[in-house]
């Protein structure tokens, strides 16, 4: 199996007691990459400009999937360990082009957003 890359957005709005006061950002960035393990890859970015969605995680297909036309997975309002979980269970068994997304993340996804070059 091929890798799938997780980005974890911890910018200005995303990972911030600020916002998020009651969630453990740094516990979960740690929670997925352990559920992830050597497999797959977890990754934290600075601000990906979604801030209405925080915190979010995007879900990258490994390369065959992409190639397949799988595209990546914006999800938003990551905030508990439930959802978290999810989106580990669903990485663990193949992420986007390869495992269906679960229904209990499709309210979590948002559309990728259209950024205009400069």
């Amino acid at each position: 199996m091929s890798t799938v890359t997780v980005t974890v957005c911890r910018g200005c709005c995303c990972g911030t007691a600020r916002k998020h006061p009651g969630v453990d950002h740094e516990g979960q960035v740690g929670r997925l990459r352990t559920a992830a393990g050597h497999q797959h890859r977890v990754r934290v970015s600075g601000c990906l400009n979604v801030c209405g969605e925080s915190n979010v995680v995007v879900v990258q297909p490994t390369p065959d999937a992409r190639r397949g036309g799988a595209r990546p997975v914006w999800l938003g309002s990551v905030l508990d360990g439930d959802v978290e979980a999810r989106i580990a269970a669903w990485v663990t068994a193949g992420g986007p082009g390869v495992a269906p997304i679960p229904a209990t993340l499709q309210a979590h996804a948002f559309p990728a957003p259209r950024w205009k070059a400069h």
